[in-house]
This record gives C-alpha cells, structure tokens and sequence, in this order.
C-alpha cells in the first residue's frame, strides 16, 4: 500500500511569537520550527500500515527550504521518500492555495491513502485536507482517531469522536484521512533511522514543475485576508486574600467576587 502524508512546518509552541511591525504577521527570526504535531500522527499511522501491509510511505511538505528538515524528520522515522514544494510565489499562501499545490504534485504519483494533520497549529485553520481531497476527488475522513485497512487495501474503516460518542465511517480508497490526538503514539527517530534519513531521495519542485501559475497562489490568490494580528492583552496582577484567619479570608474573597468581579 503507498500511503502519502502531507506536513507543515509550524513555530515550536514554546517559541515566544512576535507581531511584526506590518501588523498582520509574526517575526520568525528567532521561532524554532518544527513539524505540525497533529502531522506526526499522520506520519506515524502510515509507517504502522507500511509496516503490516508493505509499500511505501512519501512525505510531502510546502513551504521555504527550511521545510527539509520536517521532511528529513520524517524520513527518519521511517518513511521512504520526500517532496519539497518550494517556490517564492507559494509565500503567504491560504488552504485553498495550500490544497492546490499539493493535489498539483500528487496527482502524478501512485497512492492508495493520504494523511495530513486535522489542523495546524499555527493558523488553525483546519481547512488543508478538505480542499485537498476536493482537488483530488476523493473521500474526506476527518479528525479520525483510529483507521483500519481491509484485507483487500480496498476500503477504511475509521472511528471519530463526537460529543460523547464514536462515528464508524467506513470509505473506499484511496481516500484523505485528518489526524487528531488519539490515534496513535506518534514514534521518535532512532539514531539508525537519521542516518539513514541522509540518504533517502527528497525532490523539490517547484509551480512550473507542477503546471500550476503563480496567480493562483501567493499573496494575490488569498480568499481569506489577514488584516490585522494582536497579541493577547495582558492579565492583570493576581490578588492576595488578607485575613487573620480562614473565615475572614474566605469572606474578603466572597466580597471581592460579589464586588469587583461582579461573578456573585
């Protein structure tokens, strides 16, 4: 079976994000970047399939050359190969662009099931997989927290969450399945597998490589425009409860909550 996994390099998420002066991005001087955790459940899942059905496993990521090391990440861990889709007119682009990009380079290849992460944890957005297996005309499964493979590799049957409850969907392949905490342990890269990683082929291409124009992604192509970014506004200086004892403490906190905080 040859499973494909679609990732994003997102900041660390202990990284100290910054607005940038132009208001509506971050600085990324200073972010460490890392591959998209819910992707790692994506990467994880395919390697345990290609483990018990055979195949292959190729890793797919957009973005500047820094995305290699996501990509070589994964290949550490496991997979067989790589694509970087790298171009300048991709910068800023939105789900829709991002969908197409990627539909544009696996199109030409041979895959029986596609795994990307249910949202990133940058943006958010949580929109990637749907517009992908639009372009690719295929079945979407999302926010899935187990998969399982027919015999025949032909179908999946997958369990999602919701309120309380499990839905069992089942689809015929190939088909794109989104990720969500819960479907697996997603494994760390031994030092063998970086070794390793070194050596497996990773491509880059580019939108002419693809046969798609510029106009269609970038900056220009975006449905959705950010106008504005804003850091959190800052919280206030906690309280002490003064009291002698813990009565007269509880009951200045009640005060507190019945006056100030207007809670009570």
């Amino acid at each position: 079976m040859n499973i494909i996994v679609c990732l994003k390099q997102v900041p660390d998420t202990d990284s100290q994000i910054k607005v940038a002066p132009d208001g509506n991005s971050i600085v990324t001087d200073d972010v460490k970047w890392v591959m998209n955790p819910y992707d790692e459940f994506g990467v994880e899942e395919a390697l345990q399939i290609k483990e018990k059905m055979g195949g292959e496993v190729t890793v797919i990521g957009l973005g500047p050359k820094r995305v290699t090391e996501s990509i070589r990440t994964a290949l550490a861990m496991g997979a067989d190969k790589g694509i970087l889709i790298n171009d300048p007119a991709l910068e800023n682009s939105d789900a829709l662009a991002t969908g197409r990009a990627l539909a544009a380079a696996i199109k030409g290849l041979d895959y029986d099931l596609i795994f990307t992460g249910q949202r990133g944890v940058d943006d958010d957005m949580g929109l990637v997989g749907a517009t992908l297996a639009e372009f690719l005309d295929i079945p979407q499964l999302s926010i899935i927290v187990k998969a399982e493979i027919s015999e025949d590799g032909k179908s999946v049957k997958v369990n999602r969450a919701v309120e309380g409850q499990t839905l069992v969907i089942e689809s015929s392949l190939p088909a794109v399945i989104t990720t969500q905490k819960g479907l697996n342990e997603p494994r760390y890269a031994s030092l063998p597998g970086i070794m390793k990683a070194k050596k497996k082929p990773l491509e880059e291409k580019t939108l002419a490589d693809l046969g798609l124009d510029p106009s269609q992604v970038g900056e220009g192509a975006r449905k959705l425009k950010i106008m504005e970014l804003t850091p959190p506004p800052q919280r206030e200086t906690g309280k002490i409860i003064e009291g002698e004892t813990p009565e007269e403490k509880a009951a200045e906190l009640v005060r507190l909550l019945h006056e100030e905080a207007k809670l009570i």
